[in-house]
């Protein structure tokens, strides 16, 4: 607990501070509350804590041996064996993630899940789902890892709820490189866009409540995840290509051609969202398209005012919806990307250095339970702001919860590691020396 001594401080800032501080703590302790019959024993639940937390430290490179010093531990031993062996459900804590997001950033308006991918550039060919392949992130063809994520968003901030390792066939087929990278029997090939299906599902039946889904062209120019979105009753506003084949009154066209046709006259100019710098304004239009299915089916497309540039997107409701409602969920897709970007940067989801399938997932879970947190905190908070403030973001409040729960490591601790991290590194030189040595005679 943080005393704050107001005689001392003098500061109705600082004090304040503090109260969002205790407050902050008071939710995190809830959180893990909630995920704690997920694990068989009080320690090893303990020690996720303890790793959820150094994940959100200010660190240059955050891994085991990182994190342990900065936790305050002797040796990286309790997170490894917490990442790769200890006995704990870490899809069951990625339910109670979905179910604290949906609590939390529920604020009555529209709830929209956003699927996508996100690469991690490794080396070698041992790490589980690794090979050449085209990531997003990179933006080319690269040794990488792919996971497709799925994110809450709605209008109180987002939060990734759901995280799934694509394994690449060359991996599903081959037993070698599964059970070294012990990959559970019962996971097969899914194409990325199953796999985003698969959460929706888990996610809905969960108890998640969802108006819309969206996604990326990847996911949009499947038919078999939209089928599988009207099946569960589940609007959407997917992007496609502009060469996606759709159906007008007067036979098939592509979508470029369906939106030639409309002329200019269909456009409208409104706001997908409010940014940084104001409202972000585009030019939109909306064709209805002959279905035979049930609902309402539709051809949205998006003209950025200032280039002309045209973006496409496949929608389906239910129920008749106003156009503001289709160009909102479509402005919402960008959510996940903030999602990414404020992940990694703020609870390390990218820094993993394993190679396993359950330490993957284990180390994702916590970065996901860690900025699922700060997301639901800046939720809270906002309403407190004061009106001369900003409200607090997601990176103020892991400054100061890191800040109030840090405890000083002297420089005893720090040489210690210093020693044990260059002792370490010579035993791994010499032993890889010994290797080429063996495999050369």
């Amino acid at each position: 607990m943080i005393i704050v001594v107001v005689t001392q401080l003098k500061s109705t800032t600082a004090v304040e501070a503090s109260v969002s501080v205790d407050r902050c703590r008071a939710g995190l302790d809830e959180l893990w509350a909630r995920c704690a019959p997920a694990f068989r024993r009080i320690e090893t639940r303990r020690n996720a804590k303890r790793l959820a937390l150094a994940m959100m430290a200010h660190l240059e490179r955050r891994n085991c041996w990182t994190l342990a010093e900065q936790a305050g531990e002797t040796g990286p031993w309790r997170f490894q064996h917490l990442l790769s062996r200890a006995a704990w459900d870490d899809a069951q804590v990625r339910s109670e993630i979905r179910a604290f997001a949906s609590e939390r950033l529920d604020t009555g308006g529209l709830r929209v899940l956003a699927v996508d991918e996100t690469g991690d550039v490794k080396k070698g060919a041992e790490t589980v789902g690794v090979q050449r392949q085209y990531s997003g992130t990179a933006g080319r063809i690269e040794n990488c890892q792919i996971a497709v994520y799925l994110a809450l968003a709605t209008t109180a901030g987002h939060a990734a709820v759901d995280a799934r390792l694509y394994l690449p066939r060359v991996w599903a087929d081959d037993p070698d490189r599964r059970s070294a990278a012990r990959v559970p029997d019962e996971v097969r090939f899914a194409t990325k866009p199953e796999l985003a299906a698969d959460m929706i599902d888990a996610a809905l039946d969960d108890g998640v409540r969802a108006d819309f889904a969206t996604g990326d062209e990847a996911y949009g120019i499947n038919p078999g995840l939209r089928h599988r979105l009207r099946a569960r009753g589940l609007a959407y506003a997917l992007a496609v290509a502009y060469t996606t084949p759709v159906l007008l009154g007067s036979g098939k066209a592509t979508a470029e051609e369906a939106l030639k046709a409309a002329g200019e006259a269909a456009w409208q100019t409104r706001s997908a969202r409010v940014g940084a710098k104001g409202h972000r304004r585009y030019d939109w239009a909306w064709i209805d398209l002959e279905t035979e299915h049930a609902g309402h089916k539709g051809l949205l497309a998006r003209r950025n005012r200032s280039t002309g540039e045209l973006a496409y997107y496949l929608t389906w409701t239910p129920e008749s919806v106003p156009l503001q409602t289709l160009v909102t969920v479509a402005g919402m897709r960008w959510r996940i990307e903030e999602t990414f970007q404020g992940a990694k940067e703020l609870a390390a989801l990218d820094e993993h250095q394993v190679r396993t399938w359950t330490s993957w997932h284990r180390w994702v879970t916590l970065a996901m339970l860690a900025y699922a947190f700060l997301a639901a905190t800046r939720a809270r908070e906002t309403d407190r702001a004061d009106p001369d403030m900003i409200p607090l973001t997601c990176n103020e409040i892991r400054h100061l919860l890191v800040s109030a729960i840090t405890h000083e490591l002297g420089w005893e601790h720090r040489t210690r590691w210093s020693a044990w991290r260059r002792r370490h590194q010579a035993t791994a030189k010499r032993l890889h020396y010994q290797r080429q040595h063996a495999l050369a005679a």
